[in-house]
């Protein structure tokens, strides 16, 4: 299966009249947040594939339509007019594929969609039921945990905007997903490493885009 990732940043070679033909092997698009809902709509519209996504911290100041708390049901006046899927707070089968989502970032002025390390340990204790669910049907709790931010001490700057959270390193120890794939963090320097390993999971970070090879357990 092939994913293309994508976070944080309109890349024009994502918004473009070649998109289809670039990226016709695509199965499903994974979006790490801070992106505009329109390019959303461009892509499921160009590729005719699953986009999943979870909310960062921008992209919300002045949009109240789309402020929400990620447990409650999807709001209709946002969900109804763009053909992505908001996974946050939730666990989903796409293809084959467990993704779970985490949007937002660390707490740091208060804004919108940010959280203390402890609101994110809260939030993803929510998720468990169906992973638990997961592990007896499918054998494994997760493929995939779509995040906005990236765990602490990987991937992440030492500034209090862009520090990761601590519960992230937690959750793969115990749950073990295949990927976190995760944005928020920009990479200005093309030779600056976009991937690495936690016990058992491989962190990618997905600004710009990128494209995620993965094979999905029968």
């Amino acid at each position: 299966m092939k994913a293309l990732c994508i976070a944080d940043h309109i890349d024009p070679v994502i918004y473009s009249a070649n998109l289809k033909t670039r990226f016709a092997d695509i199965d499903l698009v994974l979006s790490a947040g801070d992106l505009a809902l329109e390019y959303y709509d461009f892509i499921v519209s160009t590729l005719n594939k699953p986009l999943l996504f979870v909310f960062g911290n921008h992209h919300l100041e002045g949009r109240s339509d789309q402020r929400r708390d990620p447990f409650e049901p999807m709001q209709p006046s946002w969900q109804r007019s763009v053909g992505a899927t908001c996974v946050e707070g939730k666990v989903v089968r796409v293809k084959g594929l467990l993704v779970a989502g985490l949007g937002g970032s660390i707490w740091y002025n208060g804004g919108d969609n940010q959280y203390s390390d402890f609101s994110m340990s809260l939030m993803m204790l929510r998720l468990i039921p169906r992973m638990l669910w997961n592990r007896i049907v499918y054998g494994r709790y997760l493929d995939v945990l779509l995040t906005h931010s990236p765990p602490y001490g990987i991937n992440d700057l030492p500034d209090v905007c862009h520090t990761g959270f601590r519960a992230f390193l937690w959750f793969m120890r115990r749950f073990h997903p295949a990927y976190l794939v995760h944005g928020h963090v920009h990479l200005y320097d093309r030779n600056a490493a976009r991937e690495a390993v936690y016990e058992q999971t491989t962190v990618l970070n997905a600004y710009d885009h990128t494209v995620l090879k993965m094979g999905v357990p029968g």
